[in-house]
C-alpha cells in the first residue's frame, strides 16, 4: 500500500528562525513602516515651516505620550533600517559571510540600533 503525503500543519509559534532570518524579517518590515510614514513626516514638515505658530503647536503636540511612543517607534525603526542596510551591503561584498560573523553582527545591528534608540529618546524626547 502506498503512503500519502499529506500536508504538515506547521505551528509558526514553535518554529524558531535563526537571528539572520529575524533580522532579514524585520529589515523589510522597518522599511515598509518608513515608507508608510513618509507622507505624514512630509505634511508635519509643510506645516512646522508654515509659520512660528504652528511650529509651536507642533511642538505642543509631542508632549502627548502616543506621540512619543510612535517616535520611538519610528526613530528605532529608520536606525535599524539603516543599520541592518548597512550590514547588508557588506553581505553583498562578502563581508562578514561566514556563518558565525553573520550572526553576531545580526545581534550587533539589533543591539546597536535599540541603544542608539534610546540615546536619542533620552536626549530629544
Amino acid at each position: 500500500m502506498l503512503k500519502q503525503k499529506r500536508p504538515v500543519f506547521l505551528n509558526l509559534t514553535q518554529i524558531r528562525l535563526p537571528i539572520t532570518a529575524v533580522m532579514s524579517i524585520v529589515h523589510r518590515l522597518t522599511g515598509v513602516l518608513l515608507f508608510l510614514a513618509l507622507p505624514f513626516f512630509v505634511y508635519f514638515l509643510e506645516r512646522s515651516l508654515q509659520s512660528q505658530k504652528e511650529y509651536m503647536s507642533l511642538r505642543e503636540g509631542m508632549d502627548c505620550i502616543s506621540v512619543k511612543i510612535i517616535l520611538v517607534i519610528l526613530i528605532w525603526s529608520l536606525l535599524h533600517h539603516l543599520f541592518a542596510g548597512i550590514r547588508y551591503l557588506l553581505l553583498d561584498i562578502d563581508i562578514g559571510i561566514e556563518r558565525q560573523s553573520a550572526r553576531r553582527t545580526a545581534w550587533l545591528v539589533t543591539l546597536f540600533a535599540l541603544l542608539m534608540a534610546i540615546a536619542i529618546v533620552g536626549l530629544g524626547l
